[in-house]
């Protein structure tokens, strides 16, 4: 499926709508997986897709979770671990409880410090719902994770915008240094973007431009929820 389509006839993109929304009937839980690269707006997308639908019906799981548990290192140690790169991701946890989510059972998801840089003790209980949106820069590298998607979706956005966002967010939120996130960013983001996150652009359904201008790719996506919630 492609956001663009070949210009047939004026009805020719509502056709497209309806063939997907009667797949998606078809489904019992649907599952977006929503990706990009940091700092692109991820958050943004999905607030907007979430904000208009109703709460008790709509679940978010955040990639962010399911960084790989790193308590027995010494704090010094992991702070050079590449958090960009897909072995960072507890992949395995992460699609055995989308797996149980979709059989209808409650989760523990588990709870990370950006601060820390390690996972937490507790967890947090999840239950399904009947519409679950998987967010992170790398949920669309995983062919095992991807194939759980009934819809892909990747933000778009300028290297040079994310590497702002990315520096603000960093720096206001997660109490990092300016040289560590331009270290960071040049050694492990930039490359690692370059390598899984930007070729992942190719398995996406729909590819949203994070500006003033998405509310169209935005609308449409949330048309097929509410007609799944329907």
């Amino acid at each position: 499926m492609d956001i663009i389509l070949p210009a047939k006839g004026p009805d020719d993109g509502s056709r497209y709508i309806q063939m997907f929304i009667f797949e998606v009937k078809l489904v019992r839980m649907l599952i977006l997986g929503i990706a990009g690269g940091t700092g692109c707006g991820k958050t943004t997308v999905v607030n907007q897709i979430v904000d208009q639908l109703p709460k008790n019906e709509v679940g978010v799981i955040s990639q962010d979770s399911y960084y790989k548990d790193l308590s027995h290192m010494e704090r010094k140690e992991r702070g050079k671990v590449n958090f960009d790169h897909p072995n960072s991701i507890d992949f395995d946890l992460l699609i055995s409880h989308m797996m149980q989510l979709r059989e209808g059972k409650t989760i523990q998801m588990p709870v990370y410090s950006f601060v820390e840089e390690t996972r937490l003790e507790e967890t947090i209980p999840t239950p399904p719902r009947k519409v679950m949106i998987v967010e992170g820069i790398l949920v669309l590298s995983n062919p095992k994770l991807r194939d759980l998607f009934d819809i892909k979706i990747f933000v778009h956005a300028d290297s040079d915008e994310r590497l702002i966002r990315r520096l603000q967010r960093d720096i206001r939120e997660r109490g990092h240094d300016l040289d560590k996130v331009l270290t960071r960013y040049q050694t492990a983001v930039k490359p690692m973007h370059e390598q899984f996150i930007e070729p992942s652009k190719e398995f996406a359904d729909i590819i949203i431009p994070n500006n003033h201008y998405n509310t169209v790719a935005v609308d449409i996506v949330r048309t097929i929820i509410n007609n799944k919630l329907a």
